[in-house]
């Protein structure tokens, strides 16, 4: 049974334009093949465990291969719950606003928690860092005030490019990007984008239900 995982970035519900986005996405997806799983994991919602010195602790142990203090084991179940459902998803359907030109801190909280040696990377000496969850494919709804695309906002985008960096680190290759933006400015301007967001949507919406199809079979 193909899985998808939709990774919800955004606090303001029905507010939110990436969100309508992700929605928009995901409603053909049920609509067209409700045999497909759809897990959603809202990181304002979902009780992330803390980053804290026990799981970096437990982090550098399994790089050194060595075992895990009581403490370490604990925080690290902890993270490895997490991992799990990351890893048992056929497809990544991530939906975030840029917050301070980046994103949302919640989702780096999540990003920095599942991000760990032995479960989606590995590292060797000889052949360094390789991504382990190769295979799984992702598509980004990403939303911005400014209009980045076009080139005409001077200030730096470090949102689609860091999750793109990410993504391939962990061994996700195969992705697709949804830019809503931007989100405020003139009327027509903003409806133009939300305009050519939501026909992006519908073509991603019908390359995943391909994709996920071949998954099934």
């Amino acid at each position: 049974m193909p899985r998808l995982l939709h990774i919800e970035a955004s606090p303001r519900d029905a507010r939110s334009r990436s969100s309508a986005i992700a929605r928009r996405l995901l409603d053909q997806v049920r609509v067209a093949a409700p045999e497909i799983r759809i897990d959603v994991l809202d990181v304002w919602r979902e009780p992330l465990p803390a980053f804290s010195g026990q799981t970096l602790d437990a982090k550098y142990a399994v790089l050194a291969k060595t075992e895990h203090t009581p403490a370490q084991a604990e925080a690290w179940r902890a993270v490895v719950a997490l991992v799990e459902r990351l890893r048992q998803a056929d497809h990544l359907l991530i939906s975030t606003p840029m917050w301070n030109l980046s994103i949302p801190y919640r989702l780096k909280h999540y990003i920095d928690l599942v991000t760990q040696p032995g479960l989606t990377f590995a590292f060797s000496p000889d052949t360094g860092y390789r991504g382990l969850l190769g295979g799984v494919g992702a598509t980004l709804v990403q939303a911005s005030a400014g209009d980045f695309g076009s080139g005409r906002d001077p200030r730096p985008d470090f949102q689609k490019p860091y999750l793109r960096a990410w993504l391939n680190f962990i061994g996700v290759t195969d992705i697709a990007e949804v830019a809503v933006e931007p989100t405020v400015g003139a009327p027509d301007i903003v409806a133009q984008g939300q305009a050519l967001a939501e026909r992006e949507a519908d073509r991603l919406a019908s390359r995943l239900l391909v994709t996920l199809g071949e998954v099934a079979r």
